[in-house]
């Protein structure tokens, strides 16, 4: 193994999205050691947090079609009926929401839950609440992804918030995806 492969081995990757805040940061840190080696220290560890925030390490998923696998690192904070979001056109019949809210320490790349074909994607405006907050997923800028599963419909919807306002989204409708294909991300900005 080369010293290269050893140093790549050694770092979770950051997602290139994360490179153009992690030099802002950086630079804002070099700026602020000229005055003060206390404000270097601050500037570098909000630094390091930045190049965290846009981590995105390897997942490994298991490939079978009976599952629907989380698609955001972070911490499930709500399971029950729901109607979807009117946007995504599936009608007004409750489906099971999982909702699972990232801090800012999660991950913040999103994958697919299923493996199918993506039929719809509808980015819909709204606010920049909290978005543990309940009113987040109604009221929170938001984008939706209806894939059509081997097992039926499932969609992932991708919610801003407080502090990831911007929803970052590369999947195409009609396009193929795969269970655990990374399809978009949120991030601040």
């Amino acid at each position: 193994m080369s010293l290269v492969d050893t140093v790549k081995n050694a770092f979770v990757p950051i997602h290139r999205e994360g490179y153009p805040f992690i030099a802002a940061f950086g630079a804002g840190t070099l700026f602020l050691g000229y005055f003060s080696s206390i404000l270097f220290w601050i500037g570098l560890i909000l630094t390091a947090w930045c190049a965290y925030f846009f981590r995105d390490p390897e997942r490994v998923t298991p490939v079978d079609d009976s599952l629907v696998v989380s698609p955001a690192d972070g911490v499930i904070s709500a399971v029950g009926p729901a109607v979807p979001p009117r946007e995504l056109g599936l009608g007004n019949a409750e489906m099971t929401r999982i909702s699972v809210f990232m801090n800012v320490f999660s991950c913040h790349v999103n994958r697919a839950p299923v493996r199918g074909k993506i039929s719809r994607i509808e980015h819909r405006p709204g606010k920049f609440l909290n978005a543990e907050l309940d009113k987040a997923s109604t009221e929170n800028e938001r984008n939706g992804l209806v894939i059509d599963s081997p097992n039926g419909t499932v969609a992932a919807v991708q919610i801003a918030g407080l502090v990831a306002r911007r929803i970052v989204c590369w999947a195409e409708t009609g396009g193929s995806i795969a269970i655990g294909e990374r399809f978009g991300l949120i991030r601040f900005g």
